[in-house]
């Protein structure tokens, strides 16, 4: 199983890096003697590298794959390790200037997107949800993390963003759980809207949205909530940051994992049922 938290994470890509060098530099049949020399620093520096102790810079690993004739691979492990320096980013950083700012952070991102691909295996993605569930979710962040009360303005910073579900050149290929329909955030008149607003957005040219029901069996187990922008980056939040995934092998982890999932998925007709059951159920608690 991979890593369970970001800083875990880090460090194993850390790792990933450090062997894949040595095996670079194995395979290129040079010890790490002659790699320092050929590289005009210190057989110290690269038993540093090689273990995970130093990170290496962009132009460590360029000069470290020309003098192993692999310079073809130095794309993707530049790639990684800058990924390394910054796919964790604590969540108190990212929000210590409240909601709103967070919301808004990303619009540039979302609006250059052209493909999502979403998978949410714990609530409705921010693109398909109604102010009042928006509202509900962000209030309950900003109460367990101690954030500064900017929720109103962070609901309506969401709203703007999720615009361009509705506009401009963007397709959006979403995979829920069914659990993701259960799971109360507000009211029973909000999840009501909510759920409505899922069969809404079912007709949005731009949009298909396929539901994993609860009783399939699984190919491919729950994993954290993603998003994948355009194929070539990977955003997740765990609990305590936002982890941004753009080395290209990781990447095609994420697709991949995303092809299972939605072949898992109902679609049509079928995911039209799970919503209005879940809608049917909000009167028996």
């Amino acid at each position: 199983m991979p890593p369970t938290s970001p800083s875990s994470s880090v460090q194993a890509a850390r790792e990933a890096l450090a062997e894949r060098l040595r095996e670079i530099r194995l395979d290129a049949g040079i010890t790490k003697r002659e790699l320092a020399a050929r590289c005009a620093w210190s057989e110290a520096k690269s038993s540093r590298i090689e273990n995970a102790r130093t990170a290496p810079s962009d132009q460590d690993i360029q000069a470290w794959c020309r003098v192993c004739e692999a310079e073809d691979q130095a794309p993707g492990l530049v790639a990684a390790n800058r990924q390394a320096d910054s796919m964790y980013v604590q969540w108190r950083r990212l929000q210590r200037t409240g909601l709103k700012q967070l919301q808004n952070a990303n619009r540039p991102l979302f609006e250059s997107t052209r493909h999502f691909k979403v998978y949410c295996s714990n609530v409705v993605p921010g693109f398909l949800q109604t102010p009042g569930y928006t509202t509900a979710l962000l209030r309950s962040i900003a109460t367990f993390r101690g954030l500064p009360d900017d929720v109103a303005d962070a609901v309506t910073a969401r709203g703007d963003r999720s615009r361009i579900i509705r506009e401009g050149e963007h397709s959006f290929a979403i995979v829920v759980e069914e659990t993701v329909l259960r799971y109360r955030l507000g009211d029973a008149g909000v999840m009501a809207g909510q759920l409505g607003a899922l069969l809404t957005a079912m007709d949005l040219p731009a949009v298909s949205l396929g539901v994993i029901p609860s009783t399939v069996e699984r190919t491919m187990w729950p994993i954290e909530s993603f998003t994948v922008f355009d194929n070539k980056r990977v955003d997740h939040e765990p609990l305590s940051a936002s982890v941004t995934i753009t080395a290209p092998d990781e990447v095609v982890q994420y697709l991949k994992a995303f092809g299972h999932l939605h072949r898992q998925a109902a679609y049509g007709a079928d995911a039209r049922a799970l919503i209005v059951k879940a809608i049917d159920t909000l009167g028996d608690r």
